[in-house]
């Protein structure tokens, strides 16, 4: 494990900042005098790139879209020369400091906004906990996990169009539900809205055929917080015999800094023990999972604010290379910009879980926030906010903030006839 590295940008020096110098993340901002920029964050200052570019040997128009796929395609060696480049201009007692603190940018004055352009989103089911968890509600303990779970990291195409950045509101989905005895369905408001923490994976380097394990994890660019919103009770009429679709298609929220490979690569560690061997194309090929310790807030429309969740991305399955290069076996083409969700990262006990559905067993056990308030899920005004950390020594890697608060539902307007009875909205 390295040490903290010293920056002359002072607050980068601080054990609690989640910017030190050994982390160097990539994110796009805007204030009054800037249009959208590209920056990278040090300490609590934004170093912005965009106005920069040629003091790092990359054309000025690299930068120009507001986002960073264009950069992305420049490939690994530009990543890694660019990354060093960073981290020897910005270290304590470089000349640089002259030429570079002019284009520091406070990240209290800025606006973040999506740091690229996601071209498609795939979503994975691959924490064994949360996946035995689910199972055991809907099939029982004996039956739990799929016979094919523990051989293929299962996933489902998502939506690209509905990923937002940290900050944004998510609106409460309306859907067609099960109606009251398995009898007629009805178009509601979702009841039963949830969270899913997850880490999201973004390729850099396209693929237009199958690669391997190794290749994959050399292709994925970084990492960012992923919130994958769920509306369960849409989901449980829907989901056969395809799987989920409208249940997942209200918003995903990503967080706003893409934290690099590279920076993450202190933090490697190995899979957990497995029961099968996997097949060739995924077989484990060193440690690919990284310790990354994850916390989930819930706050309450009044203030109220508690921790919902503690577990660690060390306890998932699959690795996102793992994902990555199942995806690409059967000839499927990855470009620059495609997000990978992990799926929902939970831990063995209750107060590391990773959803709403798991922490209130399926709204039977509603979860205690304290202070007299419970939830079985989430309520409008609720505000989720979700944490990541890769603990060094003196520092950590951190993602920013992933939130989201949820607004009330909008009707629509063919839905008049749509049945208000507590009864069909209540929790079960």
């Amino acid at each position: 494990m390295t040490d903290r590295l010293n920056s002359w940008v002072s607050s980068a020096n601080s054990a609690e900042t989640e910017f030190p110098l050994n982390n160097l993340p990539y994110g796009v901002f805007s204030s009054v005098d800037r249009s959208c920029h590209c920056g990278v964050a040090i300490g609590d200052q934004i170093l912005d790139v965009t106005t920069v570019a040629d003091a790092f040997d990359i054309p000025a128009n690299v930068f120009a879209s507001g986002a960073w796929n264009d950069f992305m395609e420049l490939g690994p060696k530009t990543w890694e020369s660019f990354r060093a480049a960073l981290m020897d201009r910005l270290a304590e007692g470089t000349d640089a400091r002259l030429e570079l603190e002019p284009h520091l940018v406070a990240q209290a004055e800025v606006q973040l906004h999506m740091p690229f352009t996601v071209t498609e989103f795939t979503d994975f089911y691959s924490g064994r906990h949360h996946a035995t968890n689910v199972g055991t509600m809907f099939r029982g303990a004996g039956n739990a996990l799929p016979p094919n779970w523990l051989h293929i990291p299962i996933g489902y195409n998502g939506r690209a169009s509905s990923i937002v950045v940290s900050g944004t509101d998510v609106q409460r989905p309306m859907g067609q539900l099960k109606g009251p005895n398995d009898v007629l369905p009805y178009f509601g408001p979702s009841a039963r809205f949830d969270f899913e923490l997850e880490l999201g994976a973004i390729v850099g380097t396209p693929s237009n055929g199958p690669i391997s394990v190794d290749q994959a994890d050399a292709n994925i660019f970084g990492y960012v917080l992923l919130n994958d919103w769920s509306a369960r009770d849409i989901q449980a009429w829907e989901y056969q015999p395809l799987g989920p679709f409208q249940a997942k298609a209200t918003a995903t929220t990503i967080s706003p800094w893409i934290v690099t490979t590279a920076a993450l690569a202190p933090f490697r560690v190995h899979a957990p023990e497995r029961k099968f061997e996997l097949l060739d194309h995924i077989k484990d090929s060193g440690p690919m999972l990284f310790d990354i310790a994850l916390e989930v807030d819930l706050t309450t429309a009044t203030g109220k604010q508690a921790t919902i969740s503690r577990t660690n991305y060390r306890e998932m399955y699959y690795s996102s290379a793992q994902q990555l290069a199942h995806h690409t076996s059967c000839g499927c083409p990855m470009r620059t910009g495609d997000l990978l969700g992990s799926g929902t990262i939970s831990g063995p006990d209750k107060g590391s879980h990773g959803s709403m559905l798991e922490l209130s067993w399926g709204g039977k056990e509603p979860l205690s926030l304290g202070h007299g308030i419970f939830r079985s899920f989430i309520e409008d005004g609720d505000t989720i906010s979700m944490r990541g950390h890769a603990i060094g020594s003196g520092y950590l890697i951190g993602f920013g903030h992933c939130a989201g608060t949820i607004l009330s539902a909008q009707a629509l307007g063919f839905a008049r006839g749509i049945h208000k009875g507590k009864s069909r909205f209540h929790l079960d």
